[in-house]
């Protein structure tokens, strides 16, 4: 843990279907470490929980809350609007909890931009291929091809925001790239040596966009 006693902010943003969502389960599974649940005015997927995975609202009430300035950060992605609000995160942070976020490079541009006085370390998840990323796309609970193929178009430009981050992680294999963010999230606590190879971060994503 920090020498402050208070929590630590942990972003995790990826291109659609590159598995941070899963990833960011599991780690809220490690000791002291509580998920940030966002507001979102799209409709629920199979499986989701309301107010567990998603705290689900029309766009009205998502507009009332930008009025009223309760974001942390907010953005619309594909149509629909995501934000995080700022009363639970602050009140985790002060209660010593590290706080996770399943986020866009949007959302995580606003926060850092926020400069707030609590710790922040940035991940952003990569697929092993486009063509892997494509089949996890289809596979999902959406069947529309039109729908994974908006998505790919996406991840050409989510892609580029990589360089914003503090380490890039490839979910080639679930466990493995668990383990690696858990490992770089001590290393930074602890000031221990970190396993991070950029060069083969930046040849990973050249391959991807070319």
């Amino acid at each position: 843990m920090p020498i402050s006693n208070d929590g630590i902010m942990v972003i995790l943003s990826s291109p659609s279907g590159a598995g941070k969502t899963t990833l960011v389960n599991l780690l809220s599974n490690q000791d002291n470490f509580k998920v940030s649940i966002s507001h979102t005015t799209r409709q629920p997927r199979p499986k989701e929980v309301p107010n567990k995975d998603y705290y689900f609202v029309n766009n009205d009430e998502f507009k009332r809350l930008i009025k009223n300035e309760e974001f942390l950060e907010y953005a619309k992605v594909f149509d629909n609007y995501y934000g995080t609000t700022r009363t639970p995160v602050i009140n985790f942070l002060n209660e010593g909890k590290n706080v996770l976020f399943d986020i866009d490079w949007q959302g995580a541009d606003q926060i850092k931009n926020k400069k707030l006085d609590y710790k922040l370390i940035t991940f952003f998840i990569l697929p092993p291929s486009k063509e892997i990323l494509f089949k996890r796309l289809s596979n999902r609970d959406m069947k529309d091809k039109l729908i994974a193929e908006e998505r790919m178009q996406q991840f050409e430009r989510d892609v580029l925001h990589w360089i914003n981050y503090d380490y890039v992680v490839v979910n080639d294999e679930l466990n493995s790239c668990f383990t690696k963010i858990k490992n770089l999230i001590n290393a930074e606590l602890n000031n221990g040596s970190k396993d991070y190879d950029i060069d083969y971060i930046r040849s990973h994503v050249e391959k991807l966009t070319s």
